[in-house]
């Protein structure tokens, strides 16, 4: 099984040698509970998203990543931030690909469907705010979902 290896500030990281525009999308009920998943390829929870296809928008990118990964159809609301960080790279090891991060995460309202898994999520589920920090996850996607629960500030980095 083709894995996804998450790289931060790692001296024994392998070079980055692509580049993928992509988003990750913080959907939030009316509860103000977080839309997650469990990542098949890692096994971590994240942010539903993924890359952002040629002749793609990238609210159509984040409402298509959701819908694939979560079974919920969701409306884009906001952007939280940017993310590039040259020192955090991923490695896909179905093909070798190396990506340096690029992210956009953006904010959405979900407006049908139910909590259903794919080939690319284990589990998906509603989480209350206050458990989130209870969730294995890579710090990039901590630090996404930090930055969404402190508002404010858009943050560019």
């Amino acid at each position: 099984m083709s894995q996804r290896i998450d790289y931060y500030n790692d001296p024994s990281a392998p070079a980055a040698n692509s580049l993928v525009p992509s988003v990750n999308v913080v959907v939030t009920n009316e509860a103000g509970e977080l839309l997650l998943i469990r990542r098949s390829d890692n096994d971590n929870w994240a942010l539903p998203g993924g890359a952002i296809d040629l002749g793609e928008s990238i609210p159509q990118a984040a409402i298509r990543e959701t819908l694939e990964e979560t079974g919920i159809t969701c409306e884009i609301t906001g952007l939280v931030g940017t993310y590039s960080d040259p020192g955090h790279v991923i490695h896909y090891t179905s093909n070798d690909e190396v990506r340096q991060e690029f992210s956009l995460v953006l904010t959405a309202r979900p407006v049908s469907g139910l909590p259903t898994p794919s080939s690319e999520s284990r589990e998906v589920r509603w989480v209350p705010r206050h458990e989130v920090g209870n969730y294995g996850m890579h710090r990039s996607m901590r630090l996404r979902i930090s930055h969404y629960l402190q508002g404010g500030n858009l943050h560019i980095g």
